[in-house]
């Protein structure tokens, strides 16, 4: 029997990943949908067909679905949570976990005492050339700089609710450089140290207080070390992880793995050319095995307790000007 799942928010998120995710899945069922815009609701209603509300308290009441997919602006999510885990409903969340640590481990709090599950979507770590990162670094002796980038042009960097540090949680290094630092966090551990410096001025006349831009640098007591850099206004658009060791190199980039070695040559590489654009089927599934005990939920609100140290680091580093440990924060 399929488990019942409903989605909360139907943004860019619900609709190109999560309800195609859904329908796809051959462990979850689509059983409502909810939005705080009625007339975004009504058209995703005609089309999909199950019931629809405008608020999550309504729906999470009248359907009792097992889980939810919860796709809600970041400053939203929190509410959703508490009305989940009063009543019982599982949650798997479009990250981030939490708008800042001290929420972070709110959360953590409350899915402990409503005893629900809890997963952050992380697609990366359902995607066979991701997964393979891992024995790519093997090879390449003892990795001592990371080159990391994710950057793409928008033309308003800071439009609608994410430009607002306090609806959001920050900027480019919550939202979308999440991906990344968990990258790093999956591969590496997290760092002893974090130091970053970020603005947002790449369209001064907008008024946003959210970062457009920001460079991370970070280090491990290994002496392994190097830098992020991320940005929603600069071109063109860039995704990768470089790791250079002793006797090679490994560039992650969207869908392709190379292995190099000391010259630059590819030694090996993998690629997934046909691939589906998101891995969010495989994701529910995994959900889905995690609340029938055949899976552990390694994407939990403890472990993204070291996520929200990663960014708290970065935002308390630039305020102090010097290196955070973000170990220390936890």
């Amino acid at each position: 029997m399929k488990r019942r799942a409903a989605v909360i928010g139907l943004g860019h998120q619900a609709c190109e990943d999560h309800l195609p995710g859904l329908l796809g899945s051959g462990r979850a069922e689509l059983v409502a949908i909810c939005d705080s815009d009625p007339e975004i609701l009504r058209e995703r209603q005609k089309s999909l067909q199950v019931p629809a509300f405008t608020r999550a308290a309504d729906l999470l009441d009248a359907v009792c679905p097992d889980f939810v997919i919860v796709a809600v602006p970041h400053h939203a999510g929190r509410a959703v949570i508490e009305e989940c885990s009063a009543r019982g409903v599982h949650v798997l969340k479009e990250k981030p976990f939490a708008t800042s640590l001290a929420e972070a481990r709110e959360l953590t709090a409350i899915c402990q005492a409503g005893q629900v599950e809890l997963m952050v979507t992380l697609q990366r770590r359902f995607n066979p050339i991701y997964t393979s990162v891992v024995q790519f670094l093997d090879q390449i002796g003892t990795p001592f700089l990371i080159d990391g980038r994710y950057t793409f042009h928008t033309d308003d960097p800071g439009a609608g609710w994410r430009g607002d540090v306090k609806l959001a949680g920050g900027g480019c290094i919550i939202d979308m450089g999440y991906h990344l630092i968990d990258l790093l966090l999956w591969y590496f551990g997290l760092p002893s140290r974090v130091i970053a410096d970020f603005s947002a001025t790449a369209l001064p006349e907008a008024g946003y207080d959210a970062e457009d831009t920001a460079v991370i640098q970070l280090g491990y007591e290994s002496d392994l070390y190097g830098s992020v850099l991320l940005s929603r206004w600069a071109a063109p658009k860039t995704e990768k992880l470089h790791v250079v060791g002793t006797r090679g190199s490994v560039l992650l980039t969207k869908g392709h793995l190379q292995r190099l070695d000391l010259n630059g040559t590819v030694v090996e590489e993998l690629a997934r050319p046909h691939a589906p654009a998101s891995a969010s089927t495989a994701q529910i599934d995994y959900f889905c095995r995690v609340l029938d005990g055949e899976r552990p939920n390694t994407s939990g609100p403890e472990q993204h307790l070291a996520h929200a140290a990663f960014i708290a680091s970065c935002y308390e580093s630039k305020a102090a000007g010097r290196y955070i440990d973000p170990k220390e924060m936890l």
